[in-house]
């Protein structure tokens, strides 16, 4: 079925996204994950509305894999639900948890086959996961068009990564701390939250060690932040 021209606007004006800052940092002892918390809805012309203060952009996969989110809310959900599923179907049928590279994989497989579906509203997802298993501590971006790339040392996505970026290059040297990384994750967020319109309001922050998944700091829209021990 062809959707008319107005049809298509209107679809556009009122998909919610979550206009966003994500970014990854690779440290010494782990990995560092943090997001802005904003929903907005966008149009063509950008930001048309904020739909929420306490938009939730990092989301467990498993017990050692988190992701964060960038692109339109349905979508990212629906990318996570159906990873979710497959990785848990193949550990039943191989009796063997799935590594991490394993889930990346996934992610990006279903990411490709997704924006390469005909649709009146384009899939577009961005993820960067970052999990453990028994060969170590990673971080993966995959990218909107289903590319897969393994980050070695930081990435920013969404629409804040033009003033996460920069910090990033400048400020960020080999063998961070978990504590440095946390608070250039920090810096990054709340520069974007500045300059971005569709990222703002609170920020959660995650490590992920050889160990655990850990939130060490959530902020809401207009409180302190409260750190997770």
């Amino acid at each position: 079925m062809e959707l008319d021209e107005e049809t298509r606007k209107d679809l556009k004006q009122h998909v919610l996204k979550t206009g966003t800052t994500t970014v990854g940092i690779v440290c010494k002892d782990g990995i560092v994950l943090a997001a802005d918390k904003r929903g907005t809805y966008g149009g063509d012309g950008g930001v048309s509305y904020i739909a929420s203060s306490d938009h939730d952009k990092i989301y467990p996969v498993n017990d050692s894999i988190i992701v964060t989110v960038a692109g339109v809310a349905s979508d990212t959900r629906k990318v996570i639900k159906l990873t979710k599923a497959e990785l848990k179907l193949k550990e039943l049928r191989t009796k063997q948890k799935p590594s991490i590279k394993d889930a990346a994989n996934l992610f990006s497989t279903i990411v490709y086959q997704n924006i390469r579906q005909y649709s009146p509203i384009m899939a577009i997802t961005q993820f960067l996961l970052a999990g453990h298993d028994e060969n170590g501590v990673y971080l993966y971006q995959i990218n909107p068009d289903g590319m897969l790339d393994e980050v070695t040392d930081y990435e920013a996505t969404g629409s804040g990564m033009m003033q996460s970026h920069p910090l990033l290059d400048s400020e960020y040297k080999k063998g961070l701390s978990l504590e440095e990384g946390i608070k250039l994750a920090k810096k990054c967020i709340n520069a974007s939250r500045k300059r971005d319109p569709a990222s703002g309001d609170g920020i959660d922050i995650y490590t992920v060690t050889k160990t655990e998944i850990k939130q060490v700091a959530k902020q809401e829209a207009v409180t302190e932040y409260k750190d997770r021990n």
